[in-house]
């Protein structure tokens, strides 16, 4: 027989120490979560526990129990990573406690928006008790996400409102819309043991995605790699482990010993440790005292509990109940994603400040009261919920960065494929651009930014050299700021739009602008190609021909250049230029030494151009260069083709 189908719903209990949350999922499940002997022993939970509950239409949903005592609010924090929905549970003889309290904020700041409560054990009180009681649990709910929840008086040990209670979850947990499997998998692992035979077993509830047997898997932040070995979800095997199941997972290749809680078990490459998140932080309202700049806190997200300092953005104090942009800096690496819920507690005395969403996987040290930086993160913020929006967001906070689409598959936790179909959305909408045939995107605003930016420094270089018409890359890359793998990029937008043409060499023209010379200098473009060719094979260096011309160098130069980008004149190397017209005269000797003698034959060569070893070997050289020649062995012979 198939077993049960399982809903991807998870709920939790929250509550005081000894209110009686464990003996309440006993008398649901018929399961005592407390696993180890020491709870048992003391009745007290320490760590999570885990039961099963069916549903009246056969579905399985599992129950998070957690501790309540609050030495143990790391493990509650844990355990309510993942709920759905939450039962609170209140004592009628003792009534709100410090626990009660933090227990909700924790909850509310975690997102979790569904539940009811437990009055539990009335039958320990007389009726007027369970009446007082309920009006003081009721009075603490007001303002809070269970203000309207109703309140169910139970005895788990004499059954007494049990049903009612009963019939009540099941109806919740019923109506609850199950969570997506989407996104790339991720389960920040709540517990690690060994089976004897099986290996390494890691829990907890994924967050994102779904795996089966076989499926890679990696232990962040240890960077750990092992195979999926089996899967079982609520104590039966299942063939896959998906978002909403509280899971175990066994793995290969991994020691037990090398995995603790507040690790991530991730598809590999998707998620690194970071030390920086930017994020939206609100503070309690019941603080006593505001929220300062550069506190020192513990973060608790997913299963991970790591210290660090609190950095206000947009505030130099948080008050209790509101609101302000933050950047998170932890001591230790840890890790998460824009969207994922955290709990702030104060380092010491141990006290929970707050909680929020992060935004960003800050990739630097974010600096205080900066529009630019206040902008982004908050444009980031509107952009969670829709992974198409969030990606034009991280395109456009990139800026002069072109990222691939597994770039930023790893930036938006999704699969390749789904980013290469939100790319496809985003172009055709005009909002994300793919510059050339480099398979790289960036936003067209910031594409927009750099290409006048890259037209102002081209403009300004062709009005300073008004003979020239073409640029060298080389002096280009000195005249912008930009990463050569980007300026290629700008470089092919440019030329996709008729402004300019790459040639060989590494040369630039701008088709926007043509070289303009004076009649004076007209006259000195004869005189210089006059110099050239009266010896052709050796003619003055650069250097010379200002006294060969009879001008300075600062008139010279411009018209050696021009000459050069018009392809009259060749650069061969150093100091050394030649006219076109001998370039073309020592190529055909070269095609002629090479037909008589099967190879370059350097004296004959030497005496045909009537020239020097000093202008002979950059001559070859330039050919080498041109790819005409090559040499073997202690010869030159012609490049074949």
């Amino acid at each position: 027989m198939e077993p049960p189908p399982i809903v991807p719903i998870v709920i939790g209990t929250a509550g005081h120490i000894d209110h009686g949350k464990s003996t309440l999922v006993k008398a649901l499940t018929d399961i005592n979560p407390d696993r180890l002997k020491e709870e048992q022993e003391r009745g007290m939970t320490i760590d999570l526990g885990f039961a099963r509950m069916t549903l009246d239409d056969g579905r399985v949903v599992g129950i998070v129990d957690v501790p309540g005592h609050e030495k143990f609010i790391r493990n509650m924090v844990a355990g309510a990573t993942g709920i759905d929905l939450v039962v609170l549970v209140v004592a009628a003889d003792d009534g709100v406690m410090p626990q009660t309290r933090e227990h909700l904020s924790i909850m509310q700041l975690l997102g979790v928006s569904r539940g009811f409560v437990a009055l539990t054990k009335i039958d320990l009180v007389d009726a007027e008790m369970v009446e007082l009681a309920t009006e003081d649990v009721s009075d603490f709910l007001k303002g809070t996400f269970l203000e309207d929840a109703p309140i169910f008086p139970v005895s788990a040990e004499t059954g007494a409102g049990m049903e009612a209670l009963e019939a009540h979850l099941r109806r919740m947990a019923s109506e609850i819309e199950p969570r997506p499997a989407t996104g790339v998998f991720r389960m920040p692992i709540q517990r690690v043991f060994t089976v004897r035979g099986f290996g390494t077993v890691v829990t907890g509830i994924p967050v994102a995605g779904e795996i089966g047997p076989g499926d890679l898997l990696e232990i962040v932040p240890a960077g750990l790699r092992g195979k999926v070995r089996g899967i079982q979800a609520y104590g039966q095997s299942a063939e896959r482990a998906r978002a909403g199941h509280s899971t175990a997972i066994n793995l290969s290749d991994v020691g037990h010993s090398e995995v603790q809680r507040g690790m991530v078990a991730a598809a590999p490459n998707f998620y690194a440790p970071i030390r920086m998140v930017g994020a939206r932080l609100t503070a309690l309202p019941s603080l006593a005292r505001p929220i300062t700049n550069r506190m020192s806190i513990r973060m608790h997200t997913g299963t991970a509990d790591v210290s660090g300092e609190l950095v206000l953005l947009d505030a130099d104090e948080l008050n209790p109940g509101e609101t302000a942009l933050v950047q998170l800096r932890m001591k230790e690496p840890t890790v998460c994603a824009p969207g994922d819920r955290f709990v702030l507690r104060l380092l010491s005395p141990a006290i929970t400040l707050g909680g929020g969403v992060v935004l960003e996987e800050s990739r630097y040290r974010l600096k205080r009261f900066k529009d630019f930086v206040l902008s982004e993160l908050s444009h980031q913020e509107a952009s969670l919920g829709s992974p198409l929006t969030l990606l034009e967001s991280i395109l456009a906070r990139r800026g002069m960065e072109a990222c691939t689409a597994l770039e930023l598959s790893t930036a938006v936790k999704r699969p390749t494929q789904e980013i290469e179909s939100y790319l496809g959305e985003l172009i055709a909408d005009g909002r994300v651009a793919a510059p050339g045939d480099s398979g790289r995107f960036l936003h067209v605003d910031r594409l927009a930014e750099a290409l006048v930016s890259l037209r102002a420094v081209l403009e300004k270089w062709f009005a300073e050299n008004p003979t020239r018409q073409l640029i060298d890359l080389r002096d280009l890359r000195t005249l912008v700021s930009f990463e050569p793998d980007f300026l290629s990029l700008l470089i092919a937008e440019l030329t996709a739009l008729g402004e300019v043409e790459a040639l060989p060499g590494g040369r630039l023209k701008s088709l926007r602008h043509g070289s303009k010379l004076k009649p004076e200098q007209e006259a000195l473009v004869q005189k210089l190609m006059a110099c050239l060719e009266e010896k052709p094979f050796q003619p003055p260096a650069r250097s010379d021909l200002p006294e060969a011309l009879k001008v300075s160098g600062k008139v010279a130069y411009p018209i050696l250049d021009y000459l050069v980008d018009s392809e009259r004149v060749v650069h061969i190397g150093g100091d050394m230029y030649l006219a076109a017209s001998a370039i073309d005269r020592a190529r055909e000797a070269i095609v002629k030494s090479f037909e008589r003698h099967g190879h370059l034959e350097i004296p004959d060569l030497r005496d045909e151009l009537g020239t020097t070893r000093k202008f002979l070997i950059p001559l070859l050289e330039y050919f080498d260069a041109q790819g005409v020649t090559i040499r073997q062995g202690a010869h030159r012979v012609l490049k074949k083709r």
